[in-house]
């Protein structure tokens, strides 16, 4: 299999080394800034710009994205991507829409965002500094989901705290890595035979 370059969210990287580690699969991760999700209009631009680093480094180069609210705009870079809206859709798809159906108002947590919920939401979005703006954020949302790729009590005790600091009930749907990866197979194996 040739050497291949992903451009990774920062939100996904390190499963993403881990299920390439698995899988005897050369490739190298390149992660962007989680906090692009904040400004979704910043990620295309991001990525394209390190595709053009990286440009000559790899005999592929591969997006570890999901549109992520960029309206398409990942799409444009020309690059092979994950498939799905968000990275909510590439680890549960099904689990997802039905978690939506029941209750449009879900705010989801992953592994990540649960482990960093205070710098990549709370912070970032300036609530720290202004924790009055939380129920013009958050106002729509009715629960909070923490979709568990490896839980653990440190981390079950994250989405806990991530859940009481938007006041909003949590329940947890253990959903593992199998999204991501067998999105991932189709980049990296199809990588292998582009």
């Amino acid at each position: 299999m040739r050497r291949v370059g992903v451009i990774a969210c920062g939100a996904l990287a390190l499963h993403v080394k881990a299920i390439a580690r698995r899988r005897g699969w050369p490739v190298d991760v390149h992660p962007l800034p989680p906090e692009l999700h904040n400004r979704p209009e910043l990620i295309a631009p991001a990525v394209a710009d390190l595709a053009g680093e990286l440009d000559g480094e790899y005999e592929r180069l591969v997006v570890a994205y999901a549109d992520c609210g960029s309206r398409g705009a990942v799409d444009d870079v020309g690059l092979p991507r994950l498939a799905g809206g968000h990275c909510y859709d590439v680890f549960a798809g099904q689990e997802v829409r039905a978690a939506m159906e029941e209750e449009p108002g879900t705010y989801f947590l992953t592994d990540f965002l649960a482990r960093t919920f205070d710098r990549t939401v709370w912070r970032s979005l300036g609530l720290d500094r202004h924790p009055e703006l939380r129920d013009d954020y958050f106002r729509h949302y009715r629960r909070v989901v923490y979709l568990a790729q490896r839980p653990t009590p440190e981390l079950r005790a994250a989405a806990a705290e991530a859940a009481a600091k938007l006041g909003l009930p949590l329940e947890e749907r253990a959903v593992g890595e199998g999204g991501l990866e067998r999105r991932l197979e189709e980049l990296v194996e199809g990588a292998a035979h582009g």
